[in-house]
């Protein structure tokens, strides 16, 4: 089954028709030197039946979710899908869409992005947000960014337990001698407000901390915010979506912007991508927002439309006046968002917070019980922990991994130190026998 339906008498007419009498010498512009003159070392082709069965036998080798219990966490999220998510996102009109650069005649993706805008600013307490951005991470950076041309100051402050990946993206984005980034640590799992107190001043444009932390420990974001106030430094929350069913929002709190990643919000984990970034801001922060904005107004003739707002803050003016590259949304991550939250709802999206409270709470306890297992932290957490091990964690993640158990992320990885320290994230698909197994099988390898 060939791939090209071209016959050899078909090359030669095509030749003909534009001169030549050889393959070859569509390549003389190609000097002798860099020519390969041999035949390259691939295995002989395959029909497409053939290459179908080699690809599926490759991606059979893969294990995922599916096929393991997991209680890994870290950034990207186990959570259930409602099956009408994948349907409606599956919809060509929203499927083949890239970004709204008509407006008029994408009112249907402005609609979705508008209303996605609307929940991030009830999730998180702000009073405005863009349409999305590409992941957590960046989100995270372009907050810094925003903070640094608000302010005009040159240096943020960043928590020992946002996410270290957030922190390596973020110093990325700062390098260059954009701004100082200077690191806040963790006593006890939490901001210590001791050390932010003295390294405040009126050279900070922003403190950025994580709620819950990349340990699972819910900061004290009133107490940040009271330090960030008195020298008039933005306080950068990086949220946890699903924790906001529960937790008061950040914006109740004293945040002055809000970042997070999306993907908890009806989109799978996806090998890890593509995902979303969400971002709130108050709005005196509203033009230095990065990326779309999507805004409802009306017509000539009184009828409800919506347009994209403010695009003078980025590629429709000069590269150097622009506060962001970010020109566009990931429209359908965000749209399948929407629609989790819209299935969810208050009640819905509550419901699954307590479930991930309760559910890691029990874990916690049990896993306690073993002889040598004690918690890291005391601090209250909501669906992430750490535990301290009597051996490498790394070890244990790689034993358990065995009995098809993904038991969490060795904070080793990331952190001098905590080599016997292990996050677990336990979400709401955890069953009471997936965890009481967890704690069986760890008893029995330590």
């Amino acid at each position: 089954m060939p791939y090209i339906p071209h016959t050899p008498r078909d090359q030669e007419r095509m030749m003909r028709a534009i001169g030549i009498g050889a393959v070859d010498e569509l390549f003389r512009d190609v000097p002798e030197s860099l020519r390969l003159r041999k035949q390259l070392d691939l295995p002989e082709p395959l029909s497409e039946m053939e290459l179908v069965a080699e690809l599926n036998e490759i991606a059979n080798a893969n294990r995922g979710v599916d096929h393991y219990t997991s209680f890994l966490g870290a950034g990207a999220y186990d959570h259930f899908v409602p099956s009408a998510v994948n349907h409606l996102v599956s919809r060509s009109e929203f499927y083949t869409a890239y970004t709204p650069y008509q407006a008029e005649i994408s009112q249907g993706i402005l609609q979705a992005i508008y209303e996605f805008q609307t929940m991030v600013c009830i999730l998180t307490g702000m009073d405005v947000a863009n349409a999305s951005m590409y992941d957590g991470a960046t989100a995270a950076a372009e907050a810094a960014v925003m903070s640094l041309n608000a302010s005009g100051r040159k240096r943020v402050l960043v928590s020992q337990f946002v996410n270290p990946e957030y922190r390596s993206v973020i110093s990325t984005y700062l390098s260059g001698g954009l701004a100082t980034v200077d690191e806040l640590a963790c006593p006890g799992g939490v901001t210590g407000i001791d050390q932010l107190r003295a390294m405040l001043d009126d050279s900070v444009a922003s403190v950025i901390v994580q709620y819950p932390n990349f340990a699972g420990i819910v900061e004290d974001l009133e107490a940040l915010a009271g330090e960030c106030q008195r020298v008039g430094a933005a306080l950068i929350v990086i949220a946890d979506p699903i924790s906001l069913g529960l937790l008061k929002s950040p914006g109740a709190l004293g945040a002055d912007i809000v970042v997070g990643e999306g993907q908890s919000m009806g989109n799978p984990l996806h090998f890890g991508g593509p995902y979303l970034g969400f971002m709130g801001a108050r709005v005196k922060y509203l033009r230095y927002l990065p990326g779309r904005i999507s805004g409802a107004t009306t017509d000539g003739e009184g009828n409800r439309g919506f347009v994209l707002t403010l695009q003078a803050r980025e590629q429709h003016i000069r590269r150097e006046r622009a506060y962001s590259n970010i020109c566009t949304n990931q429209s359908l991550n965000a749209l399948a968002a929407t629609i989790y939250l819209s299935l969810m709802g208050k009640t819905g999206l509550r419901r699954v917070a307590e479930l991930c409270l309760n559910k890691s709470h029990y874990l916690a306890g049990r896993l306690c019980e073993i002889d040598g297992v004690s918690m890291a932290y005391e601090a209250p957490f909501f669906k992430e922990f750490v535990v301290r091990l009597p051996m490498p964690a790394e070890e244990v993640v790689n034993k358990l991994r065995t009995h098809r158990i993904l038991a969490g992320v060795p904070m080793g990885r990331y952190y001098s130190g905590m080599e016997n320290l292990l996050l677990i994230c336990v979400t709401e698909k955890r069953t009471k026998e997936d965890m009481d197994e967890f704690v069986q099988r760890l008893g029995a390898i330590l």
